[in-house]
């Protein structure tokens, strides 16, 4: 991944280039990380089946001969139950507001609901162009296709929304999916360098691949109140350190994380490391620490020590 701050590299962009920013937004679970991931060719967003894994405001960038895509993977549109959620959400509706290009993620294995209209009524408030992604079509019921895509254009009613069908999962359909977001970019600059795929330290992407760990090993367990944040990182040519804290809410959660014997964090560590190792060139050391912050959720000044604040 590249991350360097050297932005000299960034070429002058021929006659047409196109470029702008695409808000992907919809409700929690669609798959939006997972789009995004397959858009720019790595994995920089974590994706696990627990609603809500997305807390970030993450840019995932994608160059191609004609147009740069800066995607933001914004978090979930739900009701907010804590104060960790209202910043999610309210990161999200800022997002809305502040791209070239609104690209709406619905599942397309089920019909419309509630949540969708009510990311609609936020999306017709905006003048943003916005395309209608049916995202997980390699799960759409052969006997339901017609009555759920029915659905969606229902939703849409007279707006001008391209309606796009297509599986993160597979990738079928996602050439299309470019297509209609290159139609509705406008004309501009490389924002970043041809061969960057984020605008986040390696850092944050390592704190967050041991988050999808914890996510995907203890699920109902140890959810929503897990807090990853990687302290040092120290760099030689054979071996990079990574010294991380994991925070909870209660000590109770401690030990689930822990294990017996310490088997889960090892579990947890071994899984994170190999998905560390993806993203960095030579031999990677972890090392997890769990430590106990009551209630980090509820306050703002965690909140914004752990790295969770509202966008500007």
């Amino acid at each position: 991944m590249e991350n360097s701050d050297n932005f000299s590299l960034v070429p002058s962009a021929p006659e047409g280039f196109k470029s702008g920013f695409i808000g992907i937004v919809g409700r929690p679970n669609v798959g939006k990380s997972t789009l995004m991931n397959l858009m720019v060719g790595q994995k920089i967003a974590i994706t696990s089946p627990v609603a809500q894994t997305t807390r970030h405001r993450l840019q995932g960038i994608l160059t191609t001969p004609e147009a740069q895509f800066i995607f933001i993977d914004t978090p979930g549109i739900h009701k907010p139950h804590h104060q960790l959620g209202k910043v999610l959400v309210q990161n999200a509706k800022i997002a809305i507001e502040s791209v070239d290009v609104l690209l709406f993620v619905v599942d397309a294995s089920e019909n419309a609901g509630g949540g969708d209209r009510y990311i609609t009524d936020l999306l017709v408030k905006v003048s943003t162009p916005v395309v209608l992604g049916l995202n997980k079509t390699d799960r759409q019921p052969i006997d339901r296709a017609e009555e759920i895509d029915r659905s969606y254009r229902e939703l849409v009613g007279d707006r001008s929304w391209e309606m796009v069908k297509f599986s993160a999962l597979t990738g079928d359909g996602v050439e299309i999916l470019n297509e209609k977001l290159v139609d509705r970019l406008p004309l501009g600059p490389y924002y970043y360098p041809p061969d960057f795929v984020t605008d986040r330290p390696e850092r944050f992407i390592m704190g967050e691949l041991i988050r999808e760990q914890i996510l995907l090993l203890t699920r109902e367990e140890v959810p929503h109140s897990v807090a990853v944040l990687v302290d040092r990182v120290e760099e030689n040519p054979k071996l990079t350190r990574v010294y991380a804290t994991i925070y909870i809410e209660r000590s109770s959660q401690k030990g689930i994380l822990i294990g017996k014997g310490g088997q889960m964090l090892k579990q947890i560590g071994s899984a994170a490391r190999m998905q560390i190792q993806k993203l960095i060139s030579g031999k990677i050391y972890l090392e997890l620490f769990v430590k106990v912050q009551p209630k980090w959720r509820q306050s703002r000044l965690r909140l914004d020590e752990l790295g969770y604040r509202v966008e500007d």
